[in-house]
């Protein structure tokens, strides 16, 4: 899934290339994605981008008086084509959600892999207008976000597990399974450890949060889209390295799961070599 950094490092690349652009169409193939209907897709036609922004993890492509926000959500991903197809795309089973066609024939393919089916288009007239964006907690790499703000977000978490704080969007925007993995093994701590923490702990955790979060963005600063994904797998060191040695104590990478998400701790670094019971293999065991 898209996080922070890699979608910080998509407004960047595709503000380059679509700043002053004007749009032709947006074709939309996967009609479930688009979850508004006013003002019409239509409406777009012949307006001008002037800023390609984001909100967490969510993408504003602003044009004229209207925003295309896009939440790639986990399988999503954008595709920039020199020459867009003239033809419009129809359904059927396609990875392509949505083609966004430009006044020089170039354009996006937004696209989507798997079954299940998350992504969002919405085209509106205020970014806050989408729900997801209207409840989003405050960003970490605002100037705002202080270590004061993060003490004062944990103490309100009271018991709540850290790694569940992290992932909220409600209450932090932008972090997903991955970066809030990193966090944690950089910060040294358990995922299952409650918000709970003293004052060096909330300093060491939010220092953590900082560099894990602007180093990525460094890492990715200046790299096309189709090159964000490689570079987010190659910088993590243990978020989908199950098995593998952990780079800092060499201990082996272990893995919890859940219904729905899966993640990855080291028990050295974080858990005081405590293996954290896995929910499937517990029941494998049984």
């Amino acid at each position: 899934m898209p996080e922070l950094p890699e979608v910080h490092a998509l407004t960047t690349d595709l503000g380059s290339r679509l700043m002053g652009r004007v749009i032709e169409r947006l074709d939309v193939v996967a009609f479930a994605a688009l979850k508004t209907y006013d003002p019409p897709v239509s409406a777009l036609t012949g307006t001008t981008i002037g800023a390609v922004t984001r909100h967490g993890k969510f993408l504003d492509i602003a044009s004229d008086d209207l925003h295309i926000v896009i939440h790639l959500a986990r399988a999503g991903w954008i595709r920039w084509r020199e020459n867009a197809p003239t033809v419009a795309p129809r359904g059927g089973k396609t990875a392509l959600a949505a083609r966004l066609v430009l006044d020089d024939g170039s354009g996006l393919d937004i696209t989507e892999a798997g079954s299940k089916k998350s992504l969002s288009i919405s085209v509106v007239r205020n970014p806050l207008d989408v729900p997801g964006i209207a409840r989003l907690g405050p960003d970490p790499l605002d100037e705002s976000f202080t270590l004061g703000t993060f003490v004062a977000i944990l103490r309100a978490a009271g018991r709540a597990q850290i790694k569940g704080v992290l992932r909220n969007q409600s209450i932090i925007a932008g972090i997903g399974n991955a970066y809030s993995d990193e966090i944690l093994h950089t910060a040294r701590m358990s995922p299952f450890k409650p918000a709970t923490l003293t004052d060096e702990e909330a300093a060491r955790l939010f220092d953590s949060l900082q560099f894990t979060l602007r180093n990525a963005i460094e890492r990715a600063d200046g790299l096309a889209a189709s090159e964000l994904k490689k570079e987010k797998k190659s910088g993590l060191q243990v978020h989908g390295r199950t098995g593998e040695p952990c780079p800092v104590c060499g201990d082996m990478v272990r893995q919890v799961i859940f219904s729905d998400t899966t993640f990855q701790y080291c028990p050295t670094c974080q858990t005081g070599g405590k293996v954290l019971a896995d929910r499937v293999l517990s029941r494998l065991l049984k």
